[in-house]
């Protein structure tokens, strides 16, 4: 238990530390002199990414508890440290937008996909799992576990890279389409190193 609490104390260091950096790479990229609209690409992304994220981060939680495998274990530590701090900076660039968190537009409005968005049992965006899935991840223990995760977070990075993708196509905001384009070559890379470590436990990503 302690363990595990030192990593989301650890987790939650980085996304301060991560915060402080927001007005400073903002206000140097232009972005505090032109605020985007609620309904923007930049607004939106920003929202659909920080839920996108939470998922990643709480799936990556559930599985360093139910595997003693350092590979995983350390991969699901990276992706909790990557993506909470990029939840963070999103969220803080919502803040020093003064934009809400949350919007009564459907998911991926900002990208036309609104109407096709929205999947079943909680899975808000593509590549998110359903809730079903998050709750059987956490039932399932050593290599079992291991599979699932890899396979389930192969959806997710997908589903985040088409998000991010999107970003870099319509955000206006310079530092936030960098953000974005680092997120496409970091979870790629993720999803290649993935395919690799499900292949080494007699598995496939799912299709």
């Amino acid at each position: 238990m302690r363990q595990h609490i030192g990593w989301i104390a650890g987790t939650a260091a980085a996304v301060l530390v991560a915060a402080g950096a927001i007005t400073y790479s903002v206000a140097e990229d232009g972005g505090g002199a032109q605020t985007p609209a609620a309904d923007s690409a930049d607004a939106g992304f920003a929202r659909d990414m920080a839920v996108h994220h939470q998922q990643a981060v709480e799936m990556s939680y559930i599985v360093r508890d139910r595997t003693k495998d350092e590979e995983v274990r350390r991969l699901a530590y990276d992706i909790a440290q990557t993506q909470a701090n990029q939840r963070g900076m999103l969220l803080g660039w919502l803040d020093l937008w003064e934009l809400p968190k949350v919007s009564a537009d459907a998911p991926m409005t900002w990208m036309g996909m609104g109407d096709m968005a929205s999947g079943e049992d909680g899975a808000l965006m593509p590549g998110m799992a359903t809730n079903a899935e998050m709750k059987k991840l956490g039932t399932l223990n050593g290599r079992q576990a291991e599979v699932f995760y890899l396979q389930l977070m192969t959806a997710h990075h997908k589903g985040g890279i088409h998000m991010a993708e999107g970003c870099v196509d319509k955000c206006s905001v310079g530092v936030e389409k960098r953000l974005a384009q680092g997120m496409v070559e970091g979870q790629q890379s993720e999803i290649d190193l993935m395919k690799d470590m499900l292949a080494e436990r007699g598995a496939k990503p799912r299709p």
